[in-house]
């Protein structure tokens, strides 16, 4: 098998046409001078300590009229706490349905594989469905953190998911779904940092997740959350999603060329705040879009007054059938509320 990272030189991939081409306005990018070296393409045993989060209390979402609020941070997301690790491949290199490849990736081939309890320093490449990854760490500088090919029903849970450093040592997309095909895919109370991109897919739900601390090579578009504008469901709820830069994203709904379909996506109480704009809503290059719900979200003006440097949202189109947006509040870190949890609630958002 050909390494998942050299499949890119044939395939739509991050910066190149295609799938993943980014069609955003052009913003002022920031340039970070902390230069490390890239890390090998083999998984190493290396450890890099993150911090070690506590059992998710619950679900994370606001009552409607909270006046601070326990967004997922560092304590409800990422590996479980008291998970021991096993390095890849120095104290185990295979299991059910995966293995460790020589050539310096992570192979799940068998369908209903489960992985757990994994320190892992290279791409986990999930080429089967029904996968489950729980409270499994992954940190490397490569084009993935977690790459999905063809896949249905794969869950990513309790898992931490990180470059190595935020300059040269970032991950380019902590999580992908490769050829925007997969299908079910359920990504949940993940703690992801250090990326250009953190999480990108297509359609299932991306709930209760921490992203945040994104790295920056000159060049680079930042995005959270990427949808490539397609028109099968996601939903995105109940996540923190910071990005300090003044450039791309919280979270892009955003078709790679014209006259597209963007529909069925909702975007839901998550806690957003920096970028260009918080949030793409779909509806640049002419592109036609109809349910997009986007409701009951925090813009935090923690980095800048108007969420993001421009403002919260852009490309929204409320006379879109279907197309809702409700409940947006801006939002402020309360007095010594150093966690995301620690906002107050301020007066709504108007549509853009």
């Amino acid at each position: 098998m050909a390494n998942p990272a050299e499949r890119l030189a044939s395939e739509p991939g991050p910066g190149l046409p295609g799938r993943h081409a980014r069609k955003v306005p052009s913003t002022p990018l920031l340039t970070l001078i902390v230069i490390a070296p890239l890390a090998a393409s083999a998984c190493q045993s290396l450890s890099v300590p993150l911090p070690r989060p506590v059992s998710r209390p619950g679900p994370p979402r606001c009552a409607e009229v909270s006046g601070a609020c326990g967004f997922p941070d560092t304590t409800t997301a990422g590996v479980s706490v008291g998970t021991s690790l096993r390095a890849v491949p120095g104290q185990v290199s295979h299991g059910p349905g995966w293995s460790y490849d020589p050539q310096g990736w992570v192979e799940v081939t068998g369908d209903g594989a489960v992985l757990s309890g994994l320190s892992i320093r290279c791409d986990l490449n999930i080429d089967a469905s029904g996968v489950t990854v729980k409270d499994v760490r992954v940190i490397t500088a490569g084009t993935f953190g977690i790459s999905l090919r063809h896949t249905s029903g794969v869950t990513i849970e309790r898992s931490t998911v990180s470059g190595l450093n935020p300059t040269y040592g970032r991950v380019d997309t902590a999580i992908d779904d490769v050829y925007g095909d997969s299908t079910g895919t359920v990504i949940e109370d993940d703690n992801i940092s250090y990326f250009r991109t953190a999480v990108d897919v297509s359609s299932g739900v991306v709930a209760g997740n921490y992203i945040h601390s994104p790295g920056y090579m000159p060049g680079d578009h930042t995005n959270g959350i990427y949808d490539n504008g397609s028109d099968a469901p996601l939903t995105i709820e109940d996540n923190t999603i910071l990005n300090p830069l003044a450039q791309t994203d919280a979270i892009t709904l955003d078709a790679t060329s014209g006259n597209q379909t963007v529909a069925n996506k909702t975007i839901e109480g998550n806690l957003l705040a920096g970028g260009g704009y918080a949030i793409y809503g779909g509806d640049s290059e002419d592109n036609k879009t109809s349910n997009i719900v986007i409701k009951d979200n925090w813009f935090s003006q923690r980095y800048y007054s108007q969420g993001g440097r421009y403002g919260p949202a852009a490309y929204f189109d409320p006379a879109g059938t279907g197309n809702v947006w409700s409940g947006n509040v801006w939002a402020r870190p309360a007095p010594g509320g150093g966690r995301p949890g620690g906002y107050r609630q301020l007066a709504a958002v108007p549509a853009p």
